[in-house]
């Protein structure tokens, strides 16, 4: 009698992990206009790096740069060693209007980028509505944008980002236009959902202890300077010398 071979299960997949994007002695805006000259820096997979400088530093062309919207000047920009030359579905970028269809619920903006990329129907849903669950909005799926408040819409434009599995994560200063409880509670939301996610994080923001809070490392636009956050992530830590001390480096590089 022959023994039948042992049946074999398929791993797992595992999470989407997050990716390495690099800038090398890169120069950055429009022809003509460069608003930064010889940058370097390197994000890790799978940190959140928040970048801080003075308004009109270049904050936001380094996202648009790094999504593939607007082509270097000069030197290299690249994603896991490869050079990004246009937009891809492994970088979302998010921004400060939450950018939502009004014609379509919830769910069906969840859903957009999934039906782009082809995914059924049913397995769309499914996963608007795991993201929806996640941040809070199951019970409002059905529900149009100008039915739900502004926190809510950033709320359903970060589950929308992150249903399609991006490996980074680029965020131009989202929550900059919400009151101070709502913009906290996104905050902790945001760390809260892409825990386990594997996702490479880079936030622009003009709010020092928001880049505090969020960051696993500061880059001071501008300056070439990248400074480490003391961990753990937590609020009650905000006092501490070695969490006030950072806030004073970083407010003296703003000028303020």
């Amino acid at each position: 009698m022959t023994t039948p071979p042992e049946t074999t299960l398929a791993p797992t997949p595992a999470p989407p992990r997050g990716t390495r994007l690099t800038l090398r002695g890169a120069s950055l805006g429009r022809p003509g206009a460069p608003v930064l000259d010889g940058i370097d820096l390197e994000v890790v997979p799978g940190e959140i790096l928040t970048v801080v400088g003075p308004s009109g530093c270049g904050k936001s062309t380094l996202l648009r740069t790094l999504a593939g919207l607007l082509p270097p000047l000069d030197g290299a920009v690249a994603q896991d060693g490869e050079p990004i030359t246009a937009p891809s579905a492994e970088r979302a970028l998010i921004f400060q209007e939450d950018a939502l269809l009004p014609w379509r619920t919830l769910r069906g903006n969840v859903e957009l980028p999934l039906a782009i990329r082809g995914v059924g129907r049913a397995e769309r849903r499914r996963r608007a509505e795991a993201w929806l669950d996640r941040v809070g909005l199951a019970d409002r799926a059905a529900h149009l944008p100008h039915r739900v408040s502004g926190g809510q819409r950033q709320r359903v434009q970060l589950a929308r980002a992150l249903a399609a599995e991006p490996r980074a994560v680029l965020m131009d200063e989202p929550f900059g236009a919400l009151d101070a409880q709502t913009r906290a509670g996104m905050q902790q939301l945001l760390v809260d959902v892409l825990r386990g996610t594997g996702a490479t994080v880079v936030f622009v923001t003009h709010d020092v202890d928001e880049a505090l809070f969020l960051g696993d490392r500061i880059a001071l636009l501008g300056t070439g300077r990248v400074l480490e956050v003391p961990r753990p992530r937590d609020r009650a830590a905000h006092g501490e010398p070695a969490t006030l001390a950072l806030r004073r480096e970083v407010l003296e590089s703003l000028g303020t």
